[in-house]
């Protein structure tokens, strides 16, 4: 790949339904995420990375991709101050590149089959790119938030809860309006992280591990405020008992489901089945496995190195109005408001859900603190050898 600029496709080969056996089928897995690929590419020597937009695997919109990239773009600093990233990454439309490759003489839908079949091998297009790029390079500091409520009986085993407080800021105008509050993604996680720190000091039972808060930033840049938690952790790792996260505490009413991404990882599984019962609820995995998710909050953070870490929510059966209006709901928001000016406070909202995914998370935590035990990561969990070198069984 050196010197060369590469064109690929979005998620990994089983998305497209054509081998279940390929990678995970039809759930995604962090190789198919938009930073491996532009990690792979420059170990590689590749030039630059473009990737095709498709909206239907992505998830989103072309309009998240543009809002998202569109603006100045955070980036952790290194030693080389970026000089190993590939020079150009960038994305290109699903149009867009079906015209590029019949200009190369090819047929994309014709390549995008082959390209899901075991044995693939990359085509040089032989068209060249050329492009300028003007970059103005400032370095900044932005903060994580931390803080913590000492154990009563065994205060050096921690239990994170996590949610990122950062969003886009200001940027491509819509409809007049340029400013993205980000108050579902995530000024809503965060004010669930307030409410369980609340209930915590509150608690008439103190917790016997201790308790961290961790309000994260650069989430949407690529999780960069807890993978550098992750990699320097104020608390050690090993006696990191889990992470639970929360990213969109979602707006439209009470749920009967409490929906796991990444089900079937942990044993976390079972504490918010067992939370789950006490709501009348019940557990389900996440209904969209294509969509990446696991992969694309900060609980992937400290899964990474080891920590157990739970993701869930109500999601897909409104209690009120059943399944098909929680559907609705949610595609209403990743179509029209997800990454835009409009994801603003409305007085509108049920935040009943919300609340009561809160008290569901809260009571996990509870459970954990009380216990002398740690959850563990399945046999099959590509996360378990990892923390069996950190924490052997």
């Amino acid at each position: 790949m050196k010197g060369k600029t590469v064109v690929v496709l979005i998620n990994d080969p089983g998305n497209a339904g054509t081998d279940t056996t390929l990678f995970k089928g039809k759930e995604m897995t962090y190789y198919g995420r938009w930073m491996y690929k532009y990690e792979v590419a420059a170990r590689h020597g590749a030039t630059g990375l473009v990737i095709i937009h498709d909206t239907k695997p992505a998830s989103y919109p072309w309009t998240v991709v543009q809002s998202s990239n569109g603006g100045a773009k955070l980036h952790p600093q290194t030693p080389d101050h970026g000089a190993s990233k590939v020079a150009l990454e960038g994305w290109i439309t699903l149009d867009a590149a079906k015209q590029l490759f019949t200009a190369a003489g090819l047929k994309y839908d014709d390549l995008y089959a082959a390209a899901n079949k075991p044995g693939f091998k990359g085509k040089d297009l032989g068209l060249s790119l050329t492009t300028t790029l003007h970059n103005k390079i400032t370095y900044k500091t932005s903060k994580n938030v931390v803080a913590m409520l000492p154990g009563t009986s065994r205060p050096n085993e921690y239990i994170i809860y996590s949610a990122h407080w950062d969003h886009l800021g200001i940027g491509p105008a819509v409809a007049g309006d340029s400013i993205y509050n980000g108050a579902l993604d995530n000024a809503s996680g965060c004010a669930g992280l307030l409410a369980i720190a609340n209930g915590f000091v509150q608690a008439k039972q103190k917790p016997g591990r201790s308790i961290v808060f961790l309000a994260v930033t650069g989430e949407e840049q690529g999780l960069l405020g807890s993978d550098y938690y992750a990699q320097h952790p104020i608390f050690p790792l090993k006696n990191t008992v889990a992470d639970i996260n929360m990213d969109e505490l979602l707006a439209f009413g009470p749920m009967r489901d409490v929906t796991i991404t990444g089900y079937g990882q942990s044993d976390l599984d079972d504490y918010a089945r067992t939370a789950a019962k006490e709501q009348n609820r019940y557990v389900i995995p996440y209904q969209h496995p294509e969509t990446g998710s696991f992969y694309r909050s900060d609980h992937f953070s400290f899964a990474k190195v080891g920590v157990p870490a739970l993701y869930a929510s109500g999601s897909f059966d409104s209690r009120l109005h059943g399944k098909a209006f929680a559907e609705q709901q949610r595609e209403e928001f990743e179509a029209k408001n997800y990454h835009q000016p409009s994801d603003q406070f409305n007085p509108k909202w049920d935040l009943r859900g919300a609340a009561q995914d809160a008290r569901l998370l809260f009571s996990i935590g509870q459970q954990l603190a009380s216990e002398t035990t740690f959850p563990q990561w399945k046999a099959g969990s590509e996360f378990r050898a990892v923390r069996l070198k950190s924490r052997p069984q």
